[in-house]
C-alpha cells in the first residue's frame, strides 16, 4: 500500500510541476491566464488513505496588467470579458488583443483568428461577424446645412435698400461679407459667400451666393436691445443652386444661431457645414467603446463596426483550445455578448495589451515547493523498498 500512496504522490507532484512550468513558460505571453492544481485525497474506507489525486486544474482569470505599447491595433481589456474570434469555423475567446490588419481588411491575431463585432449602426441587436475594414473611399456628401455665428458691428451705417440696390461686385451695397465652402453631391467644392447689410436699427439683411450666384430672396436678422439675435423675428435664408457637371441640385439651409450685434468689429465666430468631398481611407483607430473608426483623407471619419465582447457565467468552465484561446463548454454556459463598458463588460484601451497574470516570483516559490514534494515522495518509495528488503532478508 505504501508504494501506491507514494506513486500517487509522485503523479500528483509531476502534474503540479507541469502546471507551474507552463505558467513560468507563459509569463510573457500576452493575455495568458495562469493555472493552479487542486488535490484531493483517495480514501476507500481503509484505516489509512490510498494517497492523493489531481482533482482539477483551475485557471485564474484575474486581470493582468495593462502595458502601454503605443500601437493603435493593440487592445487591452480592463475588466471582465473576452474578445470573440473566428478561427476557421470555430468561435474562440481570448484576452489577447494584439491585432494586425490583413490585406483584405480583416483584423486578426498572430494565430490568424479574426476579431468579430457588430456591423456599424446595428449594436447588439445584430449578429456578430468578422470585422472588416473596407478599402473603398468614403463617398462625397452634399452640403445641406450650414451653421454660422458672427458679430455684426452695431456702429455700421444703415444702407437704404431703396436707393442702393444689392450688387455683390459693389462693396458699398453691403456692410460685411464672409466666404466659406460648400460641396455638391459629387464632392466638388464651391465658394459660398454671405453678405450682411444693415437696413435699420437692430435690423440686417442677409444674402447668400454660391460661385457668385446670389439667392433671389434675402433673409433678415433682427436683434434685441442687448445685441442678441431675436430668432422669432428673423428669417434665415435657404439657398438652392444647380452646380452643373452632373451633380444634383443643392438645397442649403443656413442657421445663424449665436450671431450678435455689438459695437465691435465684424467677426466670424464659427462656421460649420455638413458637406465634404470624397476621401480615401488613410487609417483606422479604435475608441474605448470598441468602435472601429475609419479615418479618411477628406478629414472625415466614420464607424465601420463595433467590437463584440463575450462573458460567461462560469469562466473557469471554459476549455483551453491552445493559442491562448478558450472555447465554451456546458460547464461554462453560453456566451453573453455585449459592448465594452456596458453592464458587466470591462473597458477597452487602445495602444495597450494585457500582460500575463502570472506572478513569476510566486511561481518560482511554487516550483521549489513542488520539487520538494516530488523528492519527498521518492524518499517514501525508497524507505518502503528498504523496509521490504529487510523483511525479505529475515531468516
Amino acid at each position: 500500500m505504501g508504494f501506491s500512496q507514494a506513486l500517487s504522490g509522485l503523479n500528483a507532484a509531476a502534474t503540479n510541476l507541469d502546471v507551474v512550468g507552463n505558467n513560468i513558460a507563459n509569463s510573457q505571453t500576452v493575455g495568458f491566464k495562469g493555472s493552479s492544481v487542486q488535490f484531493a485525497d483517495v480514501f476507500t474506507g481503509a484505516q489509512v488513505g490510498q494517497g492523493t489525486r489531481v482533482a482539477a486544474v483551475l485557471q485564474d482569470f484575474s486581470d493582468g496588467t495593462l502595458e502601454t505599447t503605443g500601437r493603435g491595433l493593440d487592445l487591452g481589456l480592463n475588466g471582465s470579458g473576452f474578445f470573440r474570434y473566428l478561427q476557421g469555423d470555430q468561435v474562440v475567446y481570448s484576452r489577447n488583443g494584439r491585432l494586425t490588419m490583413t490585406q483584405d481588411g480583416y483584423l486578426e491575431n498572430a494565430q490568424g483568428a479574426r476579431l468579430t463585432g457588430f456591423p456599424a449602426g446595428v449594436g447588439t441587436g445584430g449578429q456578430p461577424e468578422a470585422l472588416r475594414v473596407p478599402a473603398g473611399s468614403m463617398a462625397a456628401a452634399a452640403t445641406t446645412q450650414v451653421e454660422a455665428s458672427f458679430n455684426l458691428d452695431a456702429d455700421s451705417e444703415v444702407i437704404d435698400r431703396g436707393t442702393v440696390p444689392f450688387d455683390p461686385t459693389d462693396g458699398d451695397s453691403y456692410s460685411y461679407a464672409n466666404t466659406g465652402s460648400a460641396y455638391d453631391s459629387l464632392g466638388v467644392q464651391h465658394t459660398m459667400t454671405t453678405y450682411f447689410t444693415k437696413t435699420g436699427e437692430n435690423s440686417w439683411e442677409v444674402r447668400v451666393a454660391v460661385d457668385g450666384n446670389p439667392a433671389a430672396n434675402p433673409g433678415t436678422l433682427a436683434f434685441d436691445g442687448n445685441g442678441n439675435l431675436d430668432e422669432a423675428s428673423s428669417t434665415f435664408p435657404a439657398y438652392e443652386f444647380t452646380p452643373g457637371g452632373g451633380a444634383n441640385e443643392m438645397a442649403i439651409a443656413i442657421d445663424f444661431d449665436g450671431t450678435t450685434q455689438f459695437g465691435n468689429d465684424f467677426n466670424m465666430d464659427s462656421l460649420n457645414q455638413n458637406g465634404y468631398t470624397a476621401g480615401a481611407l488613410v487609417g483606422i483607430s479604435i475608441d474605448n467603446d470598441g468602435n472601429v473608426i475609419g479615418n479618411y483623407a477628406n478629414e472625415q471619419s466614420q464607424v465601420l463596426g463595433t467590437i463584440a465582447l463575450a462573458n460567461f457565467r462560469n469562466a473557469e468552465g471554459l476549455e483551453p483550445a491552445g493559442d491562448n484561446a478558450w472555447v465554451e463548454t456546458g460547464a461554462s454556459g453560453q456566451p453573453l455578448l455585449g459592448l465594452a463598458g456596458v453592464g458587466m463588460f470591462g473597458t477597452l484601451q487602445s495602444g495597450t495589451v494585457e500582460t500575463s497574470n502570472v506572478d513569476l516570483t510566486s511561481e518560482l516559490v511554487n516550483l521549489i515547493i513542488a520539487q520538494r514534494n516530488y523528492q519527498a515522495n521518492t524518499q517514501t518509495i525508497k524507505v518502503q523498498d528498504e523496509v521490504l528488503q529487510s523483511a525479505v532478508n529475515l531468516r
